[in-house]
C-alpha cells in the first residue's frame, strides 16, 4: 500500500537539499548512556553494537546508512526516542563503522544481511518472547527490507521501519552524479577512500586495488573495490543482486517504508509501485523531505524531527507501551554491564571513536 504523508516541511528548509544537509551538520545531538559491546560472528570477523536502555524491555535494533555510526544525528535521535519510551536500543555498527577497522578484507554493503541476520536470531534465541523491531536508515534501510524479504514469515519481528532506502543502488549511483547531488558523491566517497585506505595499511588486499584517489564516483569505487572484495563480477552485478526492491513483495512483518519523493540520493525513479509491495508493507510518501531529513518547525532554533515522531507511532503500535523506567543520562561510552539480551556477545565498552 502506498499512501501519502502529513509532513509538511519547515518554511526555511523546503529545498531537498536543505532538508538533507541541515540535520547532518546543525542538529544538536543528544546525550546518551551508551555501553559498547563487541559481536564476534561465525567467519571470523567482528561488530560492535552500541546499546540504551535497561536489561529488559522490547528491543530495537537500529541500522545507520553508508559509512554512518551511533555518532550519525539521526542515529542519535532515534536511540534517544528509544531510551525516552523505556525500550533498549541497539545500534548494529556495520563492519569497520564503529572507529576499528574489521579484520576480514570483505566489509559490508548495500545487500550484505549475514551480520544482520546473526544479531537478530541471536537477541531472538536469548529471550524469545521479547518483542524485536529494527530501524534501517538509507543504506541501512535497504539491508533491512531485503533481509526482511529474504525471511519471509521466519523473521522474528514484530515490525520495522525504513527510512530514505536506495531500492535499487544503481538509480542512487547514477543520482549522485548529477547536478547538486555530487556533493554527496564527493562527501560519501572520501569517506569510503579513507576506510579502504586505512584497513588495507594494516592488512594485504586479496585483490589488486587501484589508486584510491582515482576513483571519483560510486560505479568507479564499486567496479574496483566492493565487487571485487565480495564476489560479484562489476559494479552492475552488484548493483542487480543488492538492491531490496525485488524483495519486497516476501516481506511478511508489518513494515512502514517513510521516503519523500526530493530525495537527492536515492531518485524518484527508484521509488516502487503499489503492486510490488507485499500487504504487509506500507510505502509512506512525502512530497519533500530530502534524505533522511523531515524537518518541520516554524524555526531553526525550533526544528521539529518529524521522522521521530512518525517512528514512534509505529512503534507503540506493534511493541505496546514502556514498560522500563528510562536510564538517567550519563556520559558517553559509559562502561556498563552487557544486557541480558546480548548474551554471548563480548563487552567492548572502552572503544570508542
Amino acid at each position: 500500500m502506498i499512501t501519502d504523508s502529513t509532513f509538511k516541511p519547515a518554511w526555511w528548509l523546503k529545498n531537498r537539499h536543505a532538508q538533507t544537509i541541515f540535520p547532518a551538520f546543525f542538529r544538536r545531538r543528544a546525550k546518551l548512556a551508551i555501553r559498547r559491546e563487541r559481536l564476534e560472528l561465525p567467519d571470523g570477523d567482528f561488530v560492535d553494537c552500541d546499546w540504551v536502555g535497561g536489561d529488559r524491555g522490547p528491543i530495537v535494533v537500529v541500522l545507520h546508512g553508508l559509512e554512518g555510526s551511533i555518532d550519525s544525528p539521526y542515529a542519535t535521535g532515534i536511540m534517544a526516542l528509544i531510551e525516552h519510551l523505556g525500550w533498549r536500543g541497539c545500534v548494529l555498527h556495520f563492519r569497520g563503522c564503529s572507529g576499528e577497522s574489521n579484520r576480514l578484507p570483505t566489509g559490508y554493503h548495500s545487500g550484505f544481511t549475514d551480520d544482520l541476520d546473526f544479531l537478530v536470531k541471536r537477541l531472538h534465541s536469548a529471550e524469545p518472547n521479547t518483542p524485536l523491531a529494527a530501524i534501517g536508515f538509507s543504506l541501512g534501510g535497504n539491508v533491512l527490507l531485503k533481509w526482511l524479504g529474504e525471511q519471509g514469515a521466519f523473521a522474528p519481528l514484530a515490525t520495522a521501519v525504513a527510512v530514505s532506502v536506495p531500492f535499487d543502488p544503481a538509480t542512487a549511483a547514477d543520482t549522485v552524479e548529477r547536478g547538486l547531488s555530487r556533493i554527496y558523491n564527493w562527501y560519501m566517497l572520501r569517506s569510503m577512500r579513507r576506510s579502504t585506505a586505512r584497513k588495507f595499511c594494516r592488512i594485504e588486499a586479496p585483490v589488486p586495488l587501484p589508486k584510491l584517489a582515482t576513483l571519483k564516483t560510486f560505479r568507479q569505487f564499486d567496479d574496483a573495490v566492493t565487487a571485487p572484495l565480495h564476489g560479484f563480477r562489476d559494479a552492475a552485478d552488484y548493483y542487480r543482486r543488492s538492491g531490496s526492491r525485488p524483495f519486497l513483495r516476501n516481506i511478511r512483518v508489518p513494515t512502514l517504508i517513510l521516503q519523500s519523493r526530493d530525495d537527492p540520493v536515492v531518485g524518484a525513479a527508484a521509488i516502487p509501485a503499489a503492486d510490488e509491495l507485499a500487504p504487509a508493507v506500507t510505502l509512506e510518501l512525502t512530497d519533500r523531505g530530502g534524505h533522511v531529513g523531515f524537518v518541520g518547525g516554524g524555526w531553526p532554533w525550533k526544528a521539529e524531527y518529524w521522522l521521530e515522531s512518525r517512528v514512534r507511532t509505529q512503534l507503540l503500535q506493534y511493541l505496546g507501551k514502556a514498560n522500563v523506567t528510562p536510564m538517567e543520562p550519563r556520559s558517553r561510552r559509559a562502561a556498563q554491564p552487557p544486557p541480558a539480551s546480548a548474551a554471548g556477545c563480548r563487552d567492548n565498552s572502552a572503544a570508542g571513536k
